[in-house]
């Protein structure tokens, strides 16, 4: 894969049920017109590209020891002009915290603070439009368990993402 000098965002990869049913919802409410983008679970923002070979080799490391993190969907999250699932996973998060520390010098305001991960399905609509998808899916929400299978890098091209590599988590 070609090199490039763009930002690095890392996800957390959903199983194949659970990205399918996340992206039909992204796909249903996100408006069209911004909507570049699949579901997905940001654990970094924007990673430094001249990094890459460190990053991956964490990754690597990490998936290659790690089991799947226990997942579940946690609630709805109201994001003022959207709306987000929120994922409850203590074992993701510290992993995200270990990768955070072994990029202390690297990372940018954003990704120095404690995420609070989530799958938006909207955003960037009026705020009445989203209290009312708020609404809709809180009225039959029960928390659920949510699979996570991996750790994908992206590169972030003016608004895209090209995909760099995902590693499935693959310890006992």
């Amino acid at each position: 894969m070609e090199r490039l000098n763009k930002p690095i965002i890392m996800t957390a990869q959903m199983g194949k049920a659970e990205f399918a049913w996340a992206d039909r919802l992204r796909k249903r409410h996100f408006p069209p017109e911004r909507n570049l983008i699949a579901a997905h679970i940001t654990l970094f923002h924007h990673l430094p590209p001249q990094a890459l070979d460190e990053i991956k080799s964490a990754v690597i490391a990490l998936t290659g020891s790690l089991p799947k993190p226990d997942a579940k969907l946690s609630g709805l999250i109201h994001l003022g002009k959207g709306v987000a699932y929120q994922l409850h996973s203590p074992e993701l998060l510290s992993l995200r915290m270990e990768l955070a520390d072994r990029f202390a010098g690297l990372l940018v305001a954003q990704d120095q603070q404690t995420p609070r991960l989530h799958i938006t399905v909207q955003n960037k609509v009026a705020p009445k439009e989203a209290q009312s998808l708020l609404e809709e899916l809180s009225a039959d929400f029960e928390p659920r368990p949510f699979a996570i299978h991996g750790i994908g890098l992206h590169y972030y091209v003016e608004g895209l993402w090209q995909d760099i590599g995902a590693w499935p988590f693959r310890g006992r």
